[in-house]
């Protein structure tokens, strides 16, 4: 497998917490400028502030659920220098039962895990096409593997992007683009602070970064960890349905 030299400019959304916070100190650690998107000024600019490395993180404050306010940031950085490999990371999370699930706050869901990735990747192709190369990495979930309870919109949305990334995979590799799906288990962040259940192999936030970064740099397509959690997800999705019902009522509260 061909190792891809470092980036040199890295962009990140759902960089000022979490996964996204941790994935841009590992980047810029490594010399990578990296330019950090999330919502949250403040937010942003502790996060670039308390990089390893100082002077490697450059703030571009958006909503990424807003295409006008992705299309500045993304005008933004390409200034600046082209971006070698962009990290759609930003997603978002709640536990909701049958009484609190519904249409809008589904599609509130997918505006932001799923929607916001969709845009973001085709303002980027124009940029990218045009060079002949770059590299699109979208964070999503082995919650797509199979539907969970209490995670119906959320699992969906992960499963989409699988999808998504697949089926671009053929045209954007003849153009010179690569494109990875990350696909982890439980990582602890804010966003899995959430959870009121006992999460399975939880992985530290600098330890998934430190993997990402690893296999990205590898070329690997679908980049999924940690392994014990990624084989009992396959192996719940090969079950038959009437057996994987038996294991998912289990989880009801």
């Amino acid at each position: 497998m061909t190792i891809s030299p470092p980036p040199t400019h890295v962009w990140i959304t759902g960089a000022s917490s979490g996964l996204g916070a941790a994935l841009a100190n590992i980047y810029a650690a490594a010399g990578a400028q990296v330019a950090l998107t999330a919502r949250s000024r403040d937010r942003l600019d502790a996060c670039a502030a308390a990089l390893r490395t100082s002077g490697r993180g450059c703030v571009y404050v958006a909503d990424v659920t807003k295409r006008d306010e992705l299309f500045d940031a993304i005008s933004a950085i390409e200034k600046i220098a082209p971006i070698d490999l962009a990290i759609l990371n930003a997603g978002t999370y709640t536990p909701t039962n049958l009484d609190e699930w519904n249409t809008e706050s589904t599609r509130d869901l997918f505006e932001t895990n799923f929607f916001s990735v969709t845009t973001s990747i085709e303002l980027l192709l124009p940029h990218m096409r045009a060079r002949g190369r770059g590299h699109i990495a979208v964070v999503a979930s082995v919650a797509g593997d199979i539907g969970l309870p209490y995670a119906a919109s959320y699992s969906a949305s992960k499963a989409a992007l699988n999808r998504i990334c697949q089926s671009l995979r053929p045209e954007l590799e003849r153009e010179g683009i690569r494109i990875s799906v990350i696909n982890p288990g439980f990582v602890r962040t804010p966003l899995t602070s959430r959870n009121t259940f006992t999460m399975p192999f939880l992985v530290d936030a600098n330890r998934a970064a430190d993997i990402i970064r690893r296999k990205l740099a590898r070329g690997h397509f679908d980049i999924r960890f940690p392994w014990q959690m990624s084989i009992a997800m396959r192996l719940l999705a090969a079950l038959p349905a009437s057996l994987t019902l038996l294991l998912t009522r289990r989880m009801l509260r």
